[in-house]
C-alpha cells in the first residue's frame, strides 16, 4: 500500500490558522454588500476557535467536538471533499463516497485537533475583503507568528449560501490554493494505490485511526 504525504500546504494545514488570535487591522475594501459580513464571519470563525479550542484543560475527547463543530459550521466540507476527489468522485459507489467524506473530515480533524493545546499566542490580522462576483468574497488576512518578521498571507473564500448562512469554500496560503493543493496530492495517492477509491479508502483510514485510539 502506498503512502500519503501531507505537506504543510495541504488543505487540511491551512485549518490550523483558526487557532490564531483575530486582531483587526486596515480598512475592509469590500465592493458588494456581502463583504462586510464575510469578514465578521471570519472573525467570528477565528474568535470561537480561540475561546473553545486553545484551553489546555479541554479534554481531548471535548476538544475533538469542539473542533468538528466548528469544522461544519464553517467550512462547505462536504463541497471541498467532493472537489479535492475531481474525476475520482463519480467513479466512485454511493458507500464509498459517503466513508469518503466522513474520512475526509476525520482526516482534517486527526491531523490538527492536538495543535490547538499548543497555542502561543499568534495573531491573524484582517487587512481587507475584496468581491470576487455575486456570491464569493475573498477575506485576505496575514498571521503574525512569534520570532518571525515575515508575516503568512492567508486569502479565505467565502460564500453565502443564501438565507445569512457562510461558508469556507477554499484557503489560500501565500497565493496557493489549500483546496487545489489537496486535490494534486489525493491524486497522486490514488495513482499509488491501484487507481482506485477504495485505495485512497484504505490510506485515510489509516491516517484516521488515531481518533478511535
Amino acid at each position: 500500500m502506498g503512502t500519503m504525504m501531507m505537506t504543510r500546504r495541504s488543505f487540511v494545514a491551512a485549518l490550523a490558522v483558526v487557532m490564531m488570535t483575530f486582531c483587526w487591522t486596515g480598512e475592509t475594501r469590500a465592493t458588494a454588500a456581502e463583504g462586510g459580513e464575510a469578514q465578521k464571519f471570519i472573525e467570528a470563525m477565528a474568535q470561537r476557535a480561540i475561546d473553545t479550542l486553545t484551553d489546555q484543560e479541554v479534554s481531548r475527547p471535548d476538544r475533538i467536538k469542539a473542533f468538528r463543530e466548528i469544522l461544519k459550521d464553517n467550512f462547505a466540507v462536504e463541497a471541498i471533499g467532493r472537489y479535492v476527489l475531481s474525476r475520482y468522485w463519480n467513479r466512485a459507489t454511493p458507500e464509498e463516497k459517503a466513508e469518503y467524506l466522513s474520512l475526509f473530515e476525520d482526516l482534517i480533524v486527526a491531523t490538527y485537533v492536538d495543535r490547538f493545546a499548543e497555542y502561543a499566542g499568534e495573531q491573524l490580522n484582517i487587512v481587507g475583503t475584496e468581491a470576487l462576483d455575486e456570491r464569493d468574497n475573498m477575506v485576505h488576512s496575514l498571521i503574525e507568528q512569534a520570532g518571525s518578521s515575515q508575516p503568512v498571507r492567508v486569502d479565505w473564500r467565502v460564500r453565502d449560501s443564501g438565507n445569512g448562512s457562510q461558508r469556507i469554500y477554499d484557503v489560500m496560503v501565500n497565493g496557493v490554493s489549500m483546496a487545489l493543493t489537496q486535490r494534486s496530492e489525493f491524486g497522486s495517492v490514488i495513482a499509488a494505490n491501484g487507481r482506485t477509491v477504495a485505495g485512497l479508502l484504505e490510506v485515510l483510514r489509516e491516517k484516521t485511526k488515531t481518533l478511535k485510539e
